[in-house]
């Protein structure tokens, strides 16, 4: 699965060349022109995006536009999310060192190292098993062994690790799946775009407040790669 970005004014620097690219001094712009200029005040978010080297993340002939504003391709028609995006989402989990955090749509593994930077245990579904295994690898070759790498249908959840103290999903859905609900711990938290249309979405926070009662809140428009499973899209929208 891959990921978005937010329906709003890029900003940020173009893309580099590559033969001069100075990834740290392209990572540290990117947090204060993308970033903070957009109003992201959590310390731990913006110490964790300003750690994880995204570059690691894209294909090769993309490296110089890895700090780009925007989402870039990583192969199966998906996608790595704007960096805004990410932060904004790991923002919305308000997470905690202690946390279990589930999130649906791997992609690169670049949402998934972010969040093992915030969190204590990271467990991550993708449904194409090449980019999977992929991330798997390139994961681990930057240190992030612990984070747990599926290959699966993500609206069905992770039911045997559940409940999840946050769930992020990184790819949009016609409704919020049913299964994901019920993984998520009391006073857990999911961020997911939902939306009807499967090339424009709301971005959704739900906090779980006992059994049965999800406290629902809608935030910005935002584009995701479609939700595909037995909870989400079909195959064919």
């Amino acid at each position: 699965m891959g990921a978005g970005r937010i329906h709003a004014a890029d900003h940020g620097s173009a893309a580099l060349n590559p033969a001069s690219m100075d990834f740290d001094a392209a990572r540290r712009r990117m947090v204060d022109e993308q970033l903070r200029a957009r109003g992201l005040r959590d310390l731990r978010v913006i110490e964790a995006m300003a750690s994880v080297p995204r570059e690691r993340f894209v294909p090769a002939d993309l490296h110089h536009r890895a700090y780009d504003d925007c989402p870039l391709p990583i192969g199966h028609d998906q996608t790595i999310s704007q960096p805004y995006i990410v932060a904004l989402m790991a923002e919305l989990l308000a997470l905690k060192s202690s946390d279990r955090v589930l999130e649906v749509g791997t992609g690169s593994g670049y949402a998934a190292a972010v969040l093992a930077e915030l969190a204590g245990e990271v467990f991550t579904i993708e449904r194409h098993a090449a980019l999977a295994q992929r991330a798997q690898r390139d994961l681990a070759a930057l240190g992030y062994e612990d984070i747990k790498v599926r290959a699966g249908d993500g609206s069905l959840g992770w039911p045997e690790a559940a409940p999840f103290d946050a769930i992020l999903v990184s790819a949009g859905g016609p409704v919020v799946p049913e299964s994901l609900r019920q993984q998520l711990a009391i006073s857990g938290r999911m961020v997911i775009p939902v939306g009807h249309d499967p090339h424009s979405q709301r971005l959704l926070r739900l906090t779980r407040r006992d059994a049965d009662h999800f406290e629902e809140e809608h935030l910005a428009a935002v584009t995701f790669v479609r939700l595909i499973g037995a909870e989400g899209w079909g195959e064919e929208g």
